[in-house]
């Protein structure tokens, strides 16, 4: 009896939240495994086991938000199998295929999520998850986008420490992050057209999530207060 009151306990604390809050904690755990693994054999293996974890979270977000679910599968399903395969090989043709439908589904999840921030106007803990789950769907999204044209461009992002190889994901994950968030501390630039426009790209798009997105949660926060003080 105990034990199903527990399972009840948790299976109500995971129903809680929205599956952004997953996603959200999934995907900054991925980034401290990229350093736990960095240089291991077995890393591209079990990052890719955890992108396919990833994407059916992913998935999961877009189910509950506005987002539309057979979209979301029809990108999610290629995606998998590719990921999957993607850990086995490092054919090129392969893993551009991969990024794209990647890239594609992660957009498509940061416009759910937008949608479902939008929709009313009452913050919530879940709208917060959400805000910095949309904020690592970008970054990732881009990242995929840029690991694209660095396979079909080589030489497109260079920096002191690659100038006699490629660009790693994780590399350009970095470039993501410190455009979308317009702090500018990379080392790696972009050096051909296709990786400026979307550098640019990037930038505008995340100047228009902190105005248009941030700003209103920030706003809305600050309302409530208002009107519970009065």
């Amino acid at each position: 009896m105990e034990k199903q009151e527990s399972s009840s306990g948790i299976r109500g604390v995971l129903l809680h939240y929205h599956p952004s809050a997953f996603l959200l904690v999934a995907q900054l755990l991925l980034l401290i495994l990229y350093a736990v693994f960095d240089g291991l054999h077995s890393e591209r293996a079990f990052i890719s086991a955890l992108g396919v974890v990833i994407l059916v979270l992913v998935v999961w977000v877009v189910s509950h938000s506005p987002g539309v679910d057979w979209i979301a599968w029809l990108l999610a399903i290629p995606a998998f199998v590719l990921a999957l395969l993607s850990a086995f090989t490092t054919n090129s043709n392969l893993l551009v295929m991969s990024s794209l439908l990647d890239a594609a589904l992660y957009f498509f999840a940061a416009g759910s999520l937008i949608a479902y921030m939008l929709e009313d106007y009452v913050v919530t803990i879940d709208e917060l998850f959400a805000a910095g789950a949309t904020f690592t769907l970008l970054a990732w999204g881009f990242a995929y986008s840029y690991l694209v044209v660095e396979i079909l461009v080589p030489g497109s992002f260079v920096g002191p420490l690659n100038l006699d190889r490629p660009a790693t994901f994780i590399e350009l994950l970095f470039v993501s992050f410190t455009n979308l968030s317009a702090t500018g501390l990379s080392d790696i630039v972009p050096a051909s057209t296709p990786a400026r426009v979307l550098i640019m790209l990037e930038q505008f798009a995340g100047v228009g999530y902190i105005t248009i997105v941030i700003s209103r949660l920030i706003g809305l926060m600050g309302k409530r207060q208002i009107l519970k003080q009065g």
